[in-house]
């Protein structure tokens, strides 16, 4: 599998409080950012796959909404994500 759960802990060591703090904001965003890639690169070689389609733009939507609501609530933390994953809006 592509994200094993070395990666994940990884993930949420760098951008979360520490390794077992998955409910942060940010390390839901750097995973759903990570997943986000992987599934883009896989419909550039399979463009008839409609149901990984579906779930990317389902993820999209989900990292939408966590920065939005980070947004709201720091918007330092939210600028700080976004300069370290290279998102835009």
């Amino acid at each position: 599998m592509y994200l094993s759960v070395e990666k994940k802990k990884e993930f949420f060591a760098k951008y979360g409080k520490d390794e077992h703090d998955t409910g942060s904001a940010e390390g839901q965003i750097a995973l759903f950012t990570y997943r986000i890639n992987h599934l883009t690169q896989h419909l550039k070689q399979n463009k008839k796959d409609v149901f990984t389609q579906r779930s990317l733009i389902r993820l999209v939507g989900k990292r939408r909404r966590l920065l939005d609501y980070l947004k709201e609530k720091d918007i330092e933390r939210y600028r700080n994500i976004i300069k370290e994953l290279g998102i835009r809006k």
